[in-house]
């Protein structure tokens, strides 16, 4: 397949099925540990079928020529040009090329007939010994970094190298309250939900799912098919394990176990904080769901933080011809602007629901069809059905205080519909789709970057309500997008 691209590990595979390795090569690629053996066995398999068939002489990595087993200490040391954490391996007439040179002698390509691209970062068991890094929430306002051990995948799950994680309101919220709703923290808990990262390790049971493979991570997984499972509403099983709600562990660490059939694979055009950005748009798929927004549709949005955000994104792809956004941000409304909100109502404290909801009116030139809401403040709820249309829907999305006073009879009276929302699911592959197809454009969202060591002061960041989507980079070799 010449011009096609392999995995490192796949190469290894094509020279084991050739008999190009010498026995000791042979005996540790056998025993399936390869893919972490401290002098990376993917090189040790190539220089030894070079060596056993004297197919070449030397090989260069980045911009050094080295000898073949100057390769191996090279490597060791971290002591090349990585290409931003990928080393190239490309099989020419000529040898073999770490990086961006051919070695000057010998012949690879019957035995490696193949472009390869192996992640560094894949390769040395040495960093996965001693670091996983994790964000672990204590009790309430106690958040600490700490190691945690590197978990082994089942049968059903994979093992994977995280890249990009965001800070969610609801991480904050557990750590300053320790509690949202129901769920109590009752012991330490790793935060993080919104994910992406580079599969490592599949359990026996995967199929659809290889190592490399870069994945967005859906949290929430049914523990046993109940109704819910059944029905296609698999979010609201009481059952369902969901990354930082407690008592279930999040991803915001740099190693995590996460079931496959919850991992999906990322385009090539997205990336990884793209990736990481499908939780937060998945609720915004839901809501616009739930809300029933299609072609036509005029929807009102209360709340220009991210759910807002994503949510007015959704809309406006899902066919709505105006939307209107509510929020006391000078700085948010503005950016829901750029992203393409026709009006924005900048609220005052003073202001009262029944004169917002007029002047949402106003702007729309009618009342919207539907309102979602995405504050969980009780006034912004009062508006939100206030300004709804008789006949339409209220979608409630934020989550504030468990009783809140709501003009109940008047909903009740104009047969306006409340409806709410838990999360969502079923919204993965759309959410792709969205973003691949360039429909959907989640990137300017993301405002602050900081490195997974970093991470108390992204909480802080967060906390204070700067910018719009923090997100914390965990693997080490790529603190890219």
């Amino acid at each position: 397949m010449e011009g096609g691209t392999i995995r490192g590990w796949e190469t290894a595979d094509y020279l084991f099925s050739q008999d190009a390795l010498c026995p000791d090569t042979k005996r540790i690629y056998s025993s399936r540990d390869y893919l972490f053996n401290k002098v990376t066995v993917f090189h040790s398999c190539l220089l030894s079928a070079c060596e056993k068939r004297r197919s070449f002489q030397s090989v260069c990595v980045g911009h050094y020529v080295l000898p073949p087993y100057s390769v191996q200490e090279a490597l060791k040391n971290h002591q090349l040009d990585n290409n931003n954490g990928v080393v190239r391996c490309c099989s020419t007439s000529r040898g073999v090329c770490f990086g961006d040179r051919p070695s000057s002698t010998g012949r690879l390509r019957q035995f490696v007939p193949h472009t390869v691209e192996c992640p560094v970062s894949l390769l040395h068991k040495s960093d996965m010994d001693l670091d996983n890094l994790s964000v672990v929430l204590h009790s309430q306002k106690d958040l600490r970094l700490e190691q945690r051990p590197i978990p082994e995948p089942g049968p059903n799950d994979v093992l994977l190298q995280m890249h990009s994680v965001g800070i969610c309101g609801s991480d904050v919220h557990y750590w300053q309250n320790g509690r949202i709703g129901d769920f109590v923290l009752k012991k330490p808990m790793v935060l993080g939900h919104e994910a992406s990262g580079t599969v490592l390790k599949v359990g026996s049971a995967v199929k659809h799912l290889q190592m490399g493979d870069r994945v967005a991570i859906e949290p929430g997984v049914p523990r046993e098919m109940d109704e819910f499972f059944k029905n296609g509403r698999y979010n609201l099983s009481p059952t369902i394990f969901f990354c930082a709600t407690p008592p279930d562990d999040g991803n915001l660490s740099r190693y995590y176990t996460h079931n496959a059939n919850f991992c999906y694979k990322l385009p090539d055009n997205l990336t990884f904080e793209e990736g990481a950005l499908i939780e937060p748009l998945s609720v915004g798929i839901h809501a616009c769901r739930r809300a029933g927004v299609t072609l036509g549709s005029i929807v009102l949005i209360c709340g220009a933080g991210p759910i807002g955000l994503v949510s007015l994104l959704v809309a406006k792809a899902m066919g709505a011809s105006k939307v209107a956004i509510t929020d006391l941000s000078l700085e948010r409304l503005s950016m829901a602007k750029e992203l393409g909100a026709d009006f924005t109502v900048t609220v005052a404290k003073e202001d009262s629901p029944q004169s917002l909801a007029q002047t949402v009116g106003d702007l729309l030139g009618a009342p919207p069809t539907m309102t979602i809401e995405c504050t969980g403040v009780e006034s912004s709820v009062q508006t939100a059905i206030y300004a709804t249309q008789s006949g339409g829907v209220v979608v409630l999305v934020g989550l504030g205080k468990e009783m809140v006073t709501v003009p109940l009879v008047n909903a009740a009276a104009r047969e306006v519909d409340i409806r709410g929302v838990f999360r969502y699911c079923n919204t993965w592959p759309m959410a792709i789709a969205m973003l691949a197809s360039g429909k959907v454009n989640v990137k300017p969202l993301v405002t602050h970057r900081f490195p997974l060591e970093q991470a108390l002061q992204a909480f802080e960041t967060t906390k204070q309500g700067i910018g719009i989507k923090v997100m914390l980079k965990c693997d080490k070799n790529d603190q890219h997008a």
